[in-house]
């Protein structure tokens, strides 16, 4: 952005944006987690599945920065 020494090529974010960002990633993590203790507690291929899709839909929306 001319005359303010940020990069063109950055990306400016809000405080609000960059924290509604984190919570993304935070419940995409937590989804992670979720697979991690429902494999070691010997879940069925079925729970699997369905944690599986809740942690992609999270990671679709994680990747949104905006």
């Amino acid at each position: 952005m001319k005359g303010t020494g940020i990069p063109d090529d950055s990306v400016v974010l809000s405080a609000q944006e960059a924290a509604d960002i984190a919570d993304r990633w935070f419940a995409a993590r937590c989804a992670a987690e979720d697979i991690t203790t429902a494999i070691e507690e010997g879940a069925t291929p079925e729970e699997l599945t369905m944690l599986g899709k809740t942690l992609l839909e999270l990671a679709k929306e994680a990747e949104r920065l905006r």
